[in-house]
């Protein structure tokens, strides 16, 4: 069972200045509900109330989102605006939430291994807020957890990317297993890479049975607890920082890194682009549903 999802949540949002010098950038709304919610929301969808947010100075914000609201409840009880409240009453009252801070922005690996003591021993979840994922009426991480039921080692999600974006993303190859065609045994892993890193990526597609394009990693995953130990042992990787692709390649060497192919929407809310998408596919969701 996976009873736990750890959310890296204390990174600057450089891109969101001046917004984000006041407001974690994991509230920024998607209309009337912020990013992390959704990904609470799809956590618990899956099966899973354990949040463990990691989180870093200036996002108290985060706590106070989660957190009952006396005072504001008692303002709309009883008239025709209480129901606005109603989405993350449900939230807080499904859902246990734990922090801890994250004193040095040391990478997505450090992030993750600071959130170790919220975790223990045991398979968990990791949901990043800004890679808003929709996936119809079961949810990604519904589906990767089904993956690792099967396997019992590390699920990653993945998405075809073109080649000019390879150096934004976490980049993989791997072998089809069990005759899908969105399921690969990993073999391989980049973090961020360059045109000249991909040389053996062009070689693999030569090869049906491998991954037929670039796939990158998208913002969801599935990890067993000794990535902690992993994460420990391994030297700082690109720009210096402990990286989590660094680890799981680790243990994709060992054979146990799963990738399943997302075939739904994501939108990188991570960037300005990514962001406005978003914003206008919910608009235009919610004027059809008038």
């Amino acid at each position: 069972m996976i009873n736990k999802c750890l959310f890296p949540a204390a990174g600057y949002g450089t891109r969101f200045l001046p917004a984000t010098k006041a407001v974690p950038k994991e509230m920024l709304p998607i209309l009337n509900k912020p990013l992390l919610q959704y990904g609470v929301e799809e956590a618990l969808s899956a099966g899973i109330n354990n949040m463990a947010i990691v989180t870093g100075r200036g996002k108290r914000a985060i706590e106070d989102h989660f957190d009952n609201a006396s005072e504001l409840e008692s303002q709309l009880r009883g008239t025709s605006k209480e129901h606005y409240l109603d989405d993350i009453k449900s939230v807080i009252e499904k859902s246990t939430f734990t922090y801890i801070r994250q004193t040095q922005m040391l990478g997505l690996g450090h992030a993750i291994l600071t959130g170790e003591t919220l975790i223990g021993e045991e398979p968990f979840a990791v949901i990043l807020a800004d890679d808003l994922c929709i996936d119809g009426d079961i949810n990604l991480l519904s589906k990767m957890i089904k993956i690792y039921e099967k396997y019992q080692c590390s699920v990653i999600a993945i998405e075809e990317i073109p080649f000019t974006q390879t150096e934004k993303y976490g980049v993989i190859s791997g072998d089809l297993i069990d005759g899908t065609n969105d399921t690969y045994r990993v073999t391989n892993m980049f973090e961020k890479p360059k045109s000249h890193d991909l040389i053996e990526f062009v070689e693999d597609r030569v090869n049906p049975n491998y991954a037929s394009s670039f796939m990158a990693i998208a913002g969801r995953y599935i990890l067993t607890p000794d990535i902690f130990d992993i994460l420990k042992k391994i030297k700082p990787g690109k720009n210096g920082e402990i990286q989590i692709t660094d680890a799981l390649l680790f243990q994709a060497n060992q054979g146990k890194v799963i990738a399943y192919k997302f075939k739904g929407k994501r939108f990188d809310c991570g960037s300005v682009e990514g962001y406005i998408k978003a914003i206008n596919y919910f608009a235009k969701k919610q004027e059809l549903l008038k």
